[in-house]
């Protein structure tokens, strides 16, 4: 004899998987031909000597990859990548953190301080990465000010001396995309309920006490979430270098990155199939990275955000 209640089970268990099929359906379709589509056909064109036009024939084999790890110039760059991944969070994390407490508290033009500090994140970076070339020149309009200031001594070639270079797009970067990672900060605050501070304050806490204990823990995740997006995007860097610097100058000044090396191996060069294998190269390092953060960075966060399926 069938059960009913075993039927109802299964039609209510097809409707859902039938709804979830018609919701994720467009978005898996989007994400197969222009994320894993482009990767597997970057992997394809890797394994061939190819300029760009006709099918491949030149099979190399793993070739482009052994030239890849075995240039100099691309263990360079990756060293590059890694330094901009490393300063960004040094020197945006704790920034963004006390600005957002800073435009948390009560104090006058608050508002518009906020659209002051986020207004750089939407700007175009092409915008952005002309102005500062045009400013940081060597007879550009920072040296200027310095030299009518009285400050002449200052003055310094800002984009092509290695010293300075990495420093200077350090600035820019933190300045382009420290908006971000406020907004989020307070968005991060804002959900830390008030009672809290308040039942510290009573039991006699200090300012600095407060933040320490409960701030901070309690805006954890919202940290752990901006960095692993500063992160992701620090490895994937090229469109600032490449308007500001290009991909030479920014080989000498100390500056590139694996999409500038991309660009200057692959497209520059006409010759696709190297600068596929270097995309596959790029992809797999930053799909690595991201692995482990997620293993041993996110891990708690994510724990709390799987839900298990009860029958």
């Amino acid at each position: 004899m069938s059960n009913p209640l075993g039927r109802v089970r299964r039609s209510g268990r097809g409707r859902v998987r039938l709804e979830i099929a018609l919701l994720s359906g467009p978005a898996t379709i989007v994400f197969l031909a222009f994320v894993v589509f482009p990767v597997v056909l970057a992997a394809y064109y890797g394994f061939y000597r190819w300029h760009g036009y006709g099918a491949p024939t030149d099979w190399v084999g793993l070739n482009n990859y052994r030239l890849i790890l075995t240039d100099p110039a691309f263990r360079q760059v990756l060293r590059h990548s890694f330094m901009i991944m490393v300063l960004s969070l040094v020197i945006q994390g704790p920034l963004a953190i006390a600005l957002a407490l800073l435009l948390n508290q009560k104090v006058r033009g608050r508002s518009v301080i906020r659209v002051l500090i986020f207004v750089p994140y939407v700007i175009s970076e092409v915008v952005v990465g002309t102005g500062w070339s045009l400013m940081l020149q060597s007879n550009g309009a920072l040296n200027d000010l310095l030299r009518h200031s009285g400050l002449g001594f200052l003055q310094a070639d800002w984009l092509s001396d290695p010293k300075l270079a990495i420093w200077t797009l350090l600035a820019i970067i933190s300045w382009k995309y420290i908006g971000f990672a406020v907004i989020l900060m307070l968005a991060g605050l804002q959900s830390i309920p008030d009672e809290l501070f308040e039942a510290a304050q009573i039991d006699g806490a200090s300012y600095w006490q407060i933040q320490r204990r409960i701030t901070l823990p309690l805006l954890g995740p919202t940290i752990r979430i901006w960095a692993f997006l500063s992160i992701i995007g620090s490895l994937q860097l090229f469109d600032l270098v490449y308007i500001i610097w290009g991909p030479y100058v920014s080989g000498t000044a100390g500056t590139s990155t694996m999409a500038i090396y991309m660009v200057a191996q692959g497209r520059n060069a006409a010759n696709y199939g190297y600068g596929s294998a270097i995309a596959v190269v790029m992809f797999l390092i930053t799909l690595i990275v991201a692995l482990i953060y997620q293993r041993f960075v996110l891990r708690r966060d994510l724990r709390g955000a799987v839900t298990e399926g009860r029958t």
